[in-house]
């Protein structure tokens, strides 16, 4: 599994999802948290993870 970090214009790109969408996944728990950089406030995500998510959502949509 990779463990490249991506920020989130990339997770967007990926997602083909809005920033509100991808935050308001993640207070459902149903989007990969994102990794703390700094401490602060910047973050990434796990590529693999994000990768996990969206083949995840082609298993649902092919039944």
């Amino acid at each position: 599994m990779s463990k490249k970090l991506i920020k989130r214009p990339e997770v967007l790109k990926m997602c083909a999802i809005s920033p509100s969408t991808l935050y308001r996944l993640m207070a459902r728990g149903a989007f990969p948290k994102p990794v703390s950089l700094t401490g602060g406030r910047a973050v990434a995500w796990v590529e693999a993870e994000v990768i996990e998510w969206i083949e995840e959502r082609k298993k649902d949509r092919l039944g």
